[in-house]
C-alpha cells in the first residue's frame, strides 16, 4: 500500500496565493474618473483655488522672480579708488598722500580724521602705562624684573618709579620711551574731510552670459573734473564727497570723525539681459559696518610710526590714528531667458493647479453629507469582460454598470 503524500503547509499556499495575487496587480492600469459634481459652494472653492495658484505663478514667480530666466550672481569684479583734498591741524597742513592708508586706492582705506601722537620715542627706560594692569606700584618689591605683559610697552625691570605726572607710580619697563599715554598729543584732521572727493571706479563681468559694464560713462574728457555724483543727473559720475557719503549712513560727521568707525558703500548690479544694456545700472547705498552701540567694539583706529635717526641714534614718532574706514562691496545678479527653466516652471504651475482638485475631494470625502455616495462613483473596480457567448462569472464586479443617479443630485 502506497504511503500518502504529506500535505503542503498552509503557509506555504498563503505565500503562494500573495505572490500570485501582487503579481497580477502589478500589471493593472489605472486611470482617472471623472465626476461632475453640481455644487455651487465646492465649485466656488475649487475656482478659487485655482485662481490663487495661477496668479502665484503669474505674478510672483514669473513676474517679480523672472524664473523663465537663467541667472549668475557675483559679478566678477575689480575696484579702484582714489582720494583728493587736502586738510589742516592745529601743527600742520595734511595732502592726501598723509591721511591715505594705505595709498595703493584698493576696496578697502582709511581716511585719517584724528591722530595721537607721542614724538621722539627712543629705546631707554621709562614708567610703564598706567593703563596696564598690575603696573602701579608702591615699591620695587611689586615689579618683577624680566617680567613681560603682552598688553605692555617692554620688558620690566624690577624698579618703582614716579609716573609721567601726579604721585602716582608703576613699574619702569625697558622699550620705546616715553610710552604712548605718558607724551601723547592729539590733533584733528576732520576741519575740512567732510569735502575731501573719493572716485571709486568700479568694473563688473558676468561670464556666463559675457557680459560687462563699468561705473564711469564714455563721455568726453575732462567730465570727470567738474561733476560729482548725482542719482538722477550724474550716475555715471562715481565721485563722492565724505560728508555726502558719512551723511547717507546715517552718522554724525563730528562724532565719526573723533572716533573712527567703518563705512560700506554697496554698489549693487542687478541687470536684466533680456533688456538693452543702458538698462543696466548701478545702484548706490551706504551703511555704517561697525557696530556703533556696543562701545567695546565700535570706533575705529590703527597704530603706525615714523623712524628717522638724530645723532646716529632711532628715533621714532608713534601715530594712533582714528578715521573713517571705507569698504567698497559689489554684489549683484544678471538673468536672461533660458527655456530650460522655463518648461520646468511650467510644468510646475500646471501640477500646482491640480492641488484645487485634492482639496475638493478631501472636502468632498470628509465633510459633505453625501461623502459615501461620492466615494462609491469615484472609487470603482473593473475586471476583464468575459468572453463571447459566455455569462459574467461568479466573481465578477457590477459596479461600473450600476448608477445611482439620485446620489450625485443631491450633493
Amino acid at each position: 500500500m502506497a504511503a500518502a503524500e504529506p500535505k503542503p503547509l498552509a503557509g506555504a499556499a498563503t505565500a503562494r496565493r500573495l505572490a500570485r495575487s501582487c503579481w497580477s496587480a502589478f500589471w493593472d492600469y489605472e486611470t482617472p474618473k471623472v465626476i461632475v459634481v453640481k455644487n455651487r459652494r465646492l465649485g466656488v472653492v475649487y475656482r478659487l483655488v485655482q485662481l490663487l495658484i495661477l496668479l502665484y505663478f503669474v505674478w510672483y514667480v514669473f513676474i517679480v522672480q523672472k524664473s523663465y530666466q537663467d541667472r549668475e550672481t557675483g559679478p566678477e569684479s575689480s575696484v579702484i579708488t582714489k582720494v583728493k583734498g587736502i586738510t589742516s591741524s592745529e601743527h600742520k597742513v595734511w595732502d592726501v598722500e598723509e591721511y591715505v592708508k594705505p595709498p595703493e586706492g584698493g576696496s578697502v582705506f582709511s581716511i585719517i580724521t584724528r591722530i595721537e601722537v607721542t614724538p621722539s620715542q627712543s629705546l631707554g627706560t621709562c614708567p610703564e602705562s598706567a593703563r596696564v594692569s598690575n603696573a602701579t606700584c608702591d615699591s620695587d618689591e611689586d615689579c618683577v624684573a624680566g617680567h613681560l605683559d603682552m598688553l605692555g610697552n617692554g620688558v620690566r625691570t624690577g624698579r618703582c618709579v614716579p609716573y609721567y605726572h601726579g604721585a602716582l607710580k608703576t613699574c619702569e619697563v625697558s622699550g620705546w620711551c616715553p610710552v604712548e599715554d605718558g607724551a601723547s598729543v592729539s590733533q584733528f584732521l576732520g576741519k575740512m574731510a567732510p569735502n575731501f572727493t573719493i572716485l571709486i571706479k568700479n568694473s563688473i563681468h558676468y561670464p556666463k552670459f559675457q557680459f560687462s559694464k563699468g561705473n564711469i560713462e564714455n563721455q568726453k574728457t575732462g567730465y570727470l573734473k567738474r561733476c560729482t555724483f548725482d542719482e538722477v543727473s550724474h550716475l555715471y559720475c562715481p565721485i563722492f564727497k565724505l560728508g555726502f557719503i558719512v551723511e547717507q549712513a546715517g552718522e554724525n560727521f563730528t562724532e565719526l570723525a573723533h572716533w573712527g568707525g567703518v563705512i560700506g558703500v554697496i554698489i549693487n548690479w542687478d541687470c536684466d539681459l533680456d533688456l538693452s544694456a543702458s538698462m543696466c545700472n548701478p545702484k548706490y547705498s551706504f551703511r555704517r559696518l561697525d557696530p556703533k552701540h556696543i562701545p567695546a567694539s565700535s570706533g575705529y583706529n590703527f597704530r603706525f610710526a615714523k623712524y628717522y635717526k638724530i645723532n646716529g641714534s632711532t628715533t621714532r614718532t608713534l601715530i594712533k590714528a582714528y578715521g573713517v574706514r571705507i569698504d567698497v562691496i559689489v554684489h549683484g545678479q544678471a538673468g536672461k531667458f533660458s527655456l530650460i527653466p522655463t518648461i520646468i516652471n511650467l510644468a510646475t504651475a500646471l501640477t500646482s493647479i491640480g492641488v484645487g482638485s485634492f482639496l475638493c475631494d478631501w472636502i468632498l470625502l470628509t465633510f459633505m453629507n453625501k461623502n459615501k455616495v461620492y466615494s462609491h462613483k469615484k472609487f470603482d473596480k473593473m475586471v476583464d469582460a468575459p468572453e463571447r457567448g459566455t455569462g459574467p462569472g461568479p466573481g465578477a464586479s457590477q459596479d461600473s454598470t450600476l448608477t445611482d443617479s439620485r446620489g450625485l443630485a443631491q450633493l
